[in-house]
């Protein structure tokens, strides 16, 4: 086979969105939803829906939801199931959502930011696209551009080609390094006007070509998330949580492994404890507080307060219906 042959068909299959990887997005479809589909009146800033996907309310309030393309549809990539609807019942600047892409250093030089959006705008008449670069907690000051796009009715695909400031003479420092790529209601429009942006297929790539989207499993894409935020036992009735032992009469100890290795050692929390269940050979009976001590791949499971048992007998933590654990890693 010829070289310019091989340059065709490595060209084709550029055009056809085959080479894998491209994207540093996690959950630019908007298929992983590990913490639910849905919040209404979402207020300051945090976590609460699609995966990677942070809300920034700017002290006006948002509804956020997981919405549905039509099956057949055909204004943009048919692999692409859900988009990310923000609903901004009370606009403020600044108000929006945000992904950081882990480590500032994965994307230098010349980068393109692609998407496809639809909705109403705020009152000023346009949104903003903030890209940061973001050094860590102790490294030098972030830097940061801005570009604006208005939406219609109707979806459109936006691309945006950066130039990103070099890091030439930049310190990073503090392990939490980041490029934050921000939709929101831009920083000079301070009415509080409603607005809504729907969007979806969000890409962020090296280079100045915005390449087809790039399609991942759900499977790929949930493993990826996990990295940075994981849900055990949520929905299992008798779901195996953790093995162990009765460290003492009122204290179960048991080890849990995560389903994996996560950024930086998670903070965990629990939903309602009462709905845990420890099973041993004496029965079942329901624990009242669970305390994790956690590396990056694993917890140590402390559960105290339930009736009494014999030191040294083994147990298992079981889940009920609608109990969970939650490990969070975010940045």
């Amino acid at each position: 086979m010829t070289k310019a042959r091989q340059l065709a068909d490595l060209g084709n299959a550029y055009d056809d969105g085959a080479l894998s990887n491209r994207s540093l997005i996690i959950n630019g479809a908007m298929q992983v939803w590990q913490r639910g589909t849905s919040v209404t009146g979402a207020g300051s800033s945090g976590y609460s829906t699609a995966d990677r996907w942070q809300h920034n309310a700017s002290g006006g309030s948002l509804d956020l939801s997981q919405q549905s393309l039509a099956l057949g549809q055909t204004d943009i990539p048919q692999q692409i199931k859900h988009f990310m609807r923000i609903s901004c019942t009370t606009g403020n600047n600044n108000a929006g959502m945000w992904q950081k892409v882990e480590d500032v250093t994965s994307a230098q030089g010349t980068v393109t930011v692609s998407f496809y959006a639809k909705g109403t705008n705020p009152n000023g008449g346009v949104f903003e696209l903030n890209i940061r670069q973001n050094y860590g907690s102790s490294g030098s000051t972030e830097d940061e551009q801005n570009e604006t796009f208005s939406v219609t009715s109707s979806w459109q695909r936006f691309t945006f080609t950066i130039n990103l400031t070099s890091l030439s003479g930049k310190t990073i420092a503090g392990g939490d390094d980041y490029i934050w790529v921000y939709f929101k209601q831009p920083s000079a429009d301070t009415s509080t006007n409603a607005w809504t942006l729907d969007f979806t297929g969000v890409q962020l790539e090296v280079g100045d070509t915005a390449t087809p989207f790039e399609h991942r499993s759900y499977g790929e894409e949930l493993a990826k998330c996990q990295r940075y935020f994981q849900v055990l036992g949520n929905n299992q009735s008798n779901g195996a949580i953790a093995s162990g032992y009765h460290h003492s009469s009122s204290e179960f100890r048991g080890q849990m492994s995560f389903l994996q290795r996560m950024r930086v050692p998670p903070t965990g929390s629990t939903s309602t404890v009462s709905g845990f269940i420890l099973q041993d050979t004496g029965g079942n009976f329901t624990s009242t507080s669970i305390i994790l001590v956690v590396n990056y791949t694993e917890a140590l499971l402390r559960v105290a307060g339930h009736q009494a048992r014999t030191a040294g007998q083994g147990a298992n933590l079981l889940s009920a219906t609608g109990t969970a654990i939650y490990l969070d890693a975010e940045l």
